[in-house]
């Protein structure tokens, strides 16, 4: 047995091989943090000088942690971006509240597989109160099934999944027994604004690209209760799902789920939102209406790691028919425990062993609580507003679509006499590029309706006013080049 004092003596020696080198993180964390108001926005390295600062030999003997530590947060600095920041508006990205990136931090050190509530009883309680909690902030019916995954695409092939398990079965067909080699082809029929994470989906359940028909939109790119009800007497007996937006990437288009989603049912299809950040918006009471009905569709996809701020990578998939998404996800074999009144996670998830993403989410809704999010759902929308109508203002620039939620367009004119359409489409890139190179904001490039145009995302908790006029300062700058 061992005594008292090689008991202590063992404690100190381990704690002493984390100290060390989790000190070293913290220090480097909190400078990264804490220079994100100061630092370019954008990367200043180029691919070949990080390959240069990185690319150090791998030697034989190995190297100590704390220096592994150092040489890494010293040869990346020039190339991350500050998307963790209040300035940076590119993609839909949004940054991570203090209680999650902490909670994250805990997740790494507790090293959970977050497969079943035997690897971890924690991470399996902490997901299913998550789950509860997100389907009450979001509105979703409380008996959905839900998963956490790594992004909104796995939150569409769960969902997909899900899906095509109930569209065959309904036609006999056990998908998961027989594959989809002679099954009913199914169609999925949608808007023309569709995100490309969904096709990509759509590819991994093997349903095929090709499976996707393109319908008319209207003036706000949403899908025509007309088309949809056409589209689906040309074939009634087809499996079909339809794909709804909540929020698309361009100007945060919404579908008309009270209008939409009954004719679909009409027809038995299966109705998807596609709410990767959107749907955060039944959150605001301000912006809530843009998802009315949007409860009575079948499944569910939107995203952790923009609007809601945890870190990356979190998804969330919802499914109102649980038994389908249970069918479409569940596997059994002798050497798995399961519990007779406990969640098992793997039993929703496409991902075997994963990571216990519960306890960001779980620490970001507690820090937040419904009136934290509902305002930062709000904030965000008022200074993409802000930005968008503050930049289009400016000589040289030209209003492309004003937000409604956190999404708006810009678009820049070349100012020479007789100037044409792409003349004004390299004007955009050109205007983007310098705004970037500044180090002051960071944005993205779009082509909408075949012009080029400037995007504006703010996700981000970190935005503020003082954000939005660096912001507009910094376009107007770069417009007087």
């Amino acid at each position: 047995m061992k005594t008292a004092e090689a008991e202590s003596r063992h404690e100190a020696r381990h704690q002493a091989i984390y100290e060390g080198v989790l000190r070293r993180a913290m220090h480097h964390a909190l400078s990264h943090l804490e220079s994100l108001d100061s630092d370019s926005v954008g990367a200043i390295a180029d691919a070949a000088t990080l390959r240069r600062r990185l690319g150090r030999p791998l030697t034989n003997e190995g190297v100590p942690a704390e220096q592994v530590i150092n040489d890494l947060a010293q040869d990346a600095h020039d190339g991350l971006v500050g998307c963790a920041g209040g300035r940076f508006y590119g993609w839909v990205i949004g940054g991570a509240v203090p209680a999650s990136l902490a909670a994250d931090w805990l997740t790494s050190a507790w090293d959970q597989n977050a497969a079943l509530y035997a690897t971890s009883p924690a991470a399996a309680v902490v997901e299913e109160i998550a789950g509860a909690w997100l389907k009450d902030v979001l509105r979703l019916p409380p008996e959905a099934s839900f998963a956490l995954v790594g992004g909104c695409q796995m939150a569409h092939v769960t969902c997909l999944a899900a899906a095509r398990n109930a569209l065959l079965a309904a036609r006999g067909w056990n998908v998961e027994e027989q594959g989809l080699t002679g099954a009913p082809r199914i169609r999925i029929l949608t808007c023309g604004t569709r995100h490309g994470s969904f096709e990509r989906a759509v590819r991994l359940v093997g349903l095929g690209s090709a499976s996707i028909v393109c319908l008319p939109g209207d003036a706000h790119d949403r899908l025509l209760p007309g088309a949809l009800e056409q589209a689906l007497d040309t074939d009634r007996s087809a499996p079909t799902i339809v794909l709804l937006q909540a929020g698309d990437v361009n100007i945060g288009a919404f579908d008309d789920f009270e209008a939409l989603i009954p004719i679909a049912h009409r027809h038995n299809a299966w109705v998807h939102v596609d709410g990767a950040f959107g749907l955060w918006t039944a959150a605001c009471p301000r912006l809530a209406h843009l998802v009315n009905g949007v409860v009575h569709a079948d499944s569910w996809a939107t995203d952790g790691h923009k609007w809601l701020n945890v870190p990356f990578d979190c998804g969330y998939a919802f499914v109102a028919n649980a038994e389908a998404h249970r069918a479409a996800m569940s596997h059994r074999a002798p050497y798995l425990v399961f519990g007779s009144d406990t969640r098992e996670e793997m039993d929703w998830t496409p991902a075997w062993s994963r990571r216990s993403r519960g306890f960001a989410t779980y620490a970001a809704l507690r820090e937040l609580g419904r009136s934290g999010i509902a305002d930062l759902v709000d904030r965000c929308s008022r200074h993409a507003h802000a930005i968008v109508m503050g930049i289009a203002a400016l000589p040289g620039a030209q209003l492309v679509w004003e937000p409604v939620i956190n999404q708006g367009l810009v678009r820049f004119l070349d100012a020479r006499p007789g100037a044409a359409g792409e003349d004004h489409d390299r004007r955009t890139d050109q205007v983007i590029a310098a705004i970037n190179a500044t180090g002051e904001a960071f944005f993205g490039g779009t082509t909408w309706r075949g012009r080029r145009a400037m995007r504006v995302s703010v996700s981000s908790w970190q935005t503020d006013e003082r954000d939005v006029a660096r912001t507009v300062a910094a376009a107007a700058a770069a417009l007087r080049q």
